[in-house]
C-alpha cells in the first residue's frame, strides 16, 4: 500500500508537485546512466585495459557533457570526471 501525502492545496500546487516527481525520477534515471558510464571506464583502468578505457571513455564523455548541460551534476564536476578519468588513462603507458 503505497500512501501518498500531498501539501499542496491549490490546483498550481499539486501540478508542480506532480511534475516534480516526474522531474525526479528522470534525473535518479540520468544519473544512474552517468556513474555506470563512469564505473565503466574505472573497471577497465583497474584492469590495465588501456584501449577498453579509451574507448569506455570516449562513450562517457558525451554522456557526462549531457549531464551537466542538463544539470544534473554541476559543470565542474563533470569537468573534474574527465579529467581525472583522462589521466588515468594516460597513466596506463
Amino acid at each position: 500500500m503505497v500512501l501518498e501525502i500531498r501539501l499542496a492545496n491549490c490546483p498550481s500546487a499539486r501540478k508542480r508537485a506532480r511534475q516534480a516527481e516526474k522531474h525526479r525520477a528522470s534525473n535518479v534515471s540520468r544519473r544512474s546512466l552517468l556513474r555506470s558510464m563512469i564505473k565503466k571506464v574505472v573497471r577497465a583502468i583497474r584492469q590495465n585495459d588501456k584501449d577498453g578505457a579509451t574507448a569506455s571513455y570516449k562513450a562517457a564523455v558525451p554522456i557526462i557533457d549531457r549531464m551537466a548541460t542538463k544539470r544534473i551534476i554541476h559543470k565542474n564536476k563533470a569537468a573534474r570526471h574527465k579529467t581525472r578519468l583522462h589521466l588515468a588513462i594516460r597513466a596506463l603507458g
